[in-house]
């Protein structure tokens, strides 16, 4: 993927204020601190980053990616945000 365009990418997200709920062995990022679920969830111990599909779905609306493509570039922007190794990345449905 184009660094121009993952960095269109990365102020998107960026945008959307997430807020950063960092619970001992996991980071939920949230659209609000009163939502129930999380958009997405990173597990610390195991670097593992679940992404919720109705954001892998926004993003691949938006930026006419493939749902993988989507899923891949917010992994990458969650191990930029947080400066933390994503070893792994995968669709989830709604969690909290």
């Amino acid at each position: 993927m184009d660094k121009d365009f993952e960095r269109v990418l990365f102020s998107y997200l960026d945008s959307q204020d997430f807020i950063q709920i960092d619970d001992n062995d996991s980071i939920y990022f949230v659209n609000s601190e009163d939502d129930k679920f999380a958009q997405i969830r990173f597990d610390k111990s195991d670097g593992w980053c679940f992404i919720s599909i109705d954001l892998i779905k926004e993003i691949s609306s938006l930026f006419s990616l493939k749902d993988d493509d989507s899923k891949e570039v917010i992994g990458r922007w969650v191990e930029n945000t947080i400066q933390m190794r994503v070893k792994h990345t995968a669709i989830s449905q709604k969690f909290n």
